[in-house]
């Protein structure tokens, strides 16, 4: 096989390509096929029928959507069981406000509801908005199938994922709404 003068400047890694695409239609043309591999008709050329057009492949979803928000309802469920670091900041401010609003003259009562009650009530009040999402973003992701491609099954791992977000949203939920009602873990008594 003789070498063309500029492929003697080209490196291995430039010729290999080229030399696998000619060797392919190589093969192709002895076995009668066309270079792209399809079998090669007895006409010659092929010609698509007038006023026909190849309708382009419609490509099925891949779930990857579908799959990130399973993902993320998971993790909101999560940051809503710990307070997340947005809860902490709030609460922390809110304890700073707390302590700028309340005078030394008040009562221990005022003092506690205005430096720790308002921060606890921040906290559960952060913690029940990512529960919230977390809840809305889990339904969706399992109401979504009935509203694609029909007759597409979502994957297990998508299911499973979505349901773990909905049931820590919805844990989140009711532990936020118990802490910001004082149900739970409520301020101690100061009489």
């Amino acid at each position: 096989m003789a070498t063309k003068t500029q492929d003697v400047t080209k490196t291995d890694d430039e010729q290999a390509p080229e030399e696998a695409t000619a060797a392919a239609a190589a093969d192709a043309a002895a076995d009668g096929a066309e270079p792209d591999g399809r079998p090669a008709e007895e006409g010659g050329t092929e010609t698509a029928p007038e006023g026909s057009e190849e309708a382009p492949e419609e490509k099925a979803p891949s779930g990857v959507g579908q799959g990130a928000g399973a993902v993320v309802s998971a993790a909101l469920g999560l940051v809503s069981l710990s307070g997340g670091w947005i809860g902490t900041v709030a609460a922390a401010r809110e304890t700073l406000v707390g302590q700028l609003k309340t005078s030394s003259t008040a009562s221990v009562a005022q003092q506690v509801k205005e430096v720790y009650g308002d921060a606890w009530h921040t906290t559960a009040l952060w913690a029940g908005l990512f529960a919230l999402a977390a809840l809305i973003t889990g339904v969706v992701v399992l109401a979504r199938p009935a509203f694609g491609a029909p007759g597409r099954p979502q994957a297990a791992w998508i299911k499973s994922v979505a349901w773990a977000g909905v049931s820590l949203g919805v844990l989140g939920l009711v532990l936020a709404v118990l802490k910001y009602s004082d149900a739970l873990l409520a301020l101690p008594s100061t009489g």
